[in-house]
């Protein structure tokens, strides 16, 4: 059996996720190109009916897993109607996957403050223009947009929009899958304890 193929039934226990979580994301960002922090985001409205989409991890510690967004589009009206969410990281160069389950709050405003400074300006103006998820006629309709913001901030500061910013995933659930041959996977499965004070690891059948 290759080594690489063999369930690693045993390996890489840690007692609290996040510190597994971080040796698999730095793997990640040595081999899995372009994106390593790439992860799948799914959200529900009030009546249960999914929706899932790619978002970018821009950090992560013991408090969650943060992304950023406008908070008008279709997932944050879905957060705001339903706050729990799952994500899901898939390093095909690894053959690992991450499942995270959790409730979702914004992160405070001097966060978002402080990641939204550190973007493109481009990217920043982009956030003013867009009103996404909501139709347009055509791409002229988001470039001329892009124009007046553009021309608004002229050369100063872009401050960031009151629509726009972080969302937290606080996860309860945590879920490492390693591939394994013959479809013999490995499965930790980290939940956190009801008082809130620690977390319990469990093997999972593949």
């Amino acid at each position: 059996m290759d080594e690489k193929n063999t369930p690693k039934i045993g390996h890489e226990a840690h007692s609290v996720p996040f510190d597994l979580f971080d040796v698999w994301f730095n793997e990640a960002k040595n081999k899995e190109k372009p994106y390593p922090d790439a992860m799948t985001l799914a959200t529900a409205d009030a009546n249960g009916r999914p929706s899932a989409r790619i978002v970018l991890l821009k950090g992560f510690d013991e408090r969650g897993f943060v992304f950023y967004t406008n908070y008008e589009s279709r997932k944050g009206d879905q957060l705001a109607e339903n706050s729990f969410a799952a994500l899901c990281f898939h390093w095909k160069s690894l053959e690992k996957c991450v499942r995270i389950e959790g409730a979702v709050t914004r992160v405070d405003g001097a966060e978002s403050d402080e990641y939204f400074a550190s973007r493109p300006r481009g990217s920043q103006l982009g956030a003013w223009a867009s009103i996404q998820s909501r139709p347009m006629s055509g791409r002229f309709d988001l470039e001329k947009r892009v124009a007046e913001f553009t021309a608004r901030f002229g050369l100063g500061k872009v401050p960031r929009p009151d629509h726009w910013g972080g969302f937290r995933l606080i996860p309860d659930r945590i879920e490492f899958w390693s591939e394994g041959k013959f479809r013999l996977h490995d499965r930790q499965l980290y939940t956190r304890d009801a008082d809130d004070k620690g977390w319990n690891l469990q093997k999972l059948f593949p």
